[in-house]
């Protein structure tokens, strides 16, 4: 990955945060109450370098989920302009032991840097997170260098 690329995001304000950790990860989040099923949502914002175009990156890494995560399954795909950059979406189900989780996935690839945007909760609670979960999504940010850095924001 390019360095002086920026990626930021805003998380929600309550939520507990952890930067800069291992494999790209650029943020992760939780939710700090703890909704019915018991299952944390979780926020994560990745940057990886990618040598391929966005369709051939998405696709190997569904193919690559796919024997990672138990009872992975594409619920949905899309196409379309998020922050004024082309913007590759999936919602993908798996388990975690006893828990069936929903996870919507957005990616971007700027000059060969990839970022994805994964947000998980439980099945159960998906219908009160997803809305939040697109407003984050919203507020992706991937600076080339040479642009003016944005500052990360919470609501």
């Amino acid at each position: 990955m390019n360095p002086d690329h920026d990626v930021t995001v805003a998380i929600p304000r309550r939520w507990a945060t952890r930067a800069d950790l291992d494999h790209g990860i650029v943020v992760a989040a939780r939710a700090t109450a703890v909704p019915r099923s018991g299952f944390l949502p979780e926020i994560v914002l990745r940057s990886v370098a990618v040598a391929t175009d966005l369709d051939v990156w998405r696709d190997d890494a569904m193919t690559a989920l796919s024997t990672q995560l138990d009872g992975f399954e594409v619920e949905d795909s899309d196409e379309f302009e998020l922050g004024g950059r082309p913007a590759d979406y999936r919602r993908f189900a798996h388990r975690v032991g006893p828990t069936e989780v929903i996870c919507d996935q957005w990616a971007w690839l700027v000059d060969g840097v990839g970022v994805t945007l994964t947000a998980s909760v439980a099945r159960e609670d998906y219908a009160d997170y997803c809305d939040l979960f697109e407003d984050v999504a919203a507020t992706v940010s991937v600076a080339a260098p040479g642009s003016a850095r944005r500052d990360a924001a919470r609501w």
